[in-house]
């Protein structure tokens, strides 16, 4: 039989080809800059996307603390947390986790687009979040990318 036979190619872990991506948050807008790095680190973007492997890229964050926000989101909108014992659920605004914890507003932003399995927490340790523009993967060369 000669007709043309064309293979669904699936990429593991092994056959991945993951680069390393930088990207500026400064006075990029949370909710969109957060979607397009969960499709970067999902490996989305590339055309042997398997949906159930990590093939995305690893993502370097820099300036997370100049992020911004629409509205009245910095006064609005609600981080809640639990403890674990009765009455230990603690509430804090975007600008007191600006404060506190810069970084941490990108990083649940991005994991809450995540899927919530083993590959999404798989997928989570693929994104470095750093507060100034100093950051430890140099050695990688990220690429650095305009969103």
């Amino acid at each position: 039989m000669d007709t043309l036979s064309y293979k669904t190619i699936s990429v593991n872990k092994a056959t991945a080809e993951k680069e390393w991506v930088l990207i500026d948050a400064e006075g990029k807008t949370l909710g969109r800059l957060a979607t397009e790095v969960a499709m970067i680190l999902r490996g989305k973007r590339k055309p042997s996307f398997t949906p159930n492997a990590d093939c995305g890229d690893n993502v370097v964050i820099i300036n997370a603390e100049k992020v911004e926000m629409t509205g009245k989101k910095w006064s609005d909108k609600l981080y809640i947390r639990h403890t674990g014992y009765p009455g230990g659920q603690r509430v804090r605004t975007a600008t007191e986790m600006k404060e506190k914890f810069p970084i941490r507003i990108i990083e649940n932003a991005v994991r809450g687009m995540l899927p919530k399995n083993r590959l999404g927490r798989q997928l989570y340790r693929n994104l470095h979040v750093y507060a100034g523009t100093e950051h430890l993967h140099e050695a990688q060369n990220p690429k650095k990318i305009e969103l």
